[in-house]
């Protein structure tokens, strides 16, 4: 099935121009126990419904991005673009810098 994503720099465009890495998880913020650190690495959300996914636009302006994606009809809701994490500060939920661990 091919549907369109929105891309934060470039507009419109085919699913096939990105890459898709899994959806958006956050990390433990202590020093996790092997319990902890097994669901972060191995568990996923996966719901039917809207979920928010890391994306890569490879054949286009090498972008990482977040998406907000209807996984029952891959309908594209939101995309922005990936906010880099500071020195010493949290960041927003909603706005990762890197994916955590993607999907292979």
């Amino acid at each position: 099935m091919s549907f369109l994503i929105a891309c934060p720099t470039c507009g419109a465009r085919d699913v096939n121009e990105f890459v898709y890495a899994g959806e958006v998880t956050s990390r433990p913020e202590t020093t996790p126990t092997q319990g902890e650190l097994g669901r972060y690495v191995y568990f996923r959300r996966n719901v039917a419904g809207v979920q928010r996914e890391w994306w890569f636009h490879r054949f286009g302006c090498e972008l990482w991005f977040i998406a907000e994606r209807d996984t029952r009809s891959n309908e594209v809701l939101t995309t922005q673009r990936a906010v880099p994490r500071s020195p010493g500060e949290m960041p927003a939920p909603q706005t990762p810098a890197v994916p955590d661990t993607p999907a292979v």
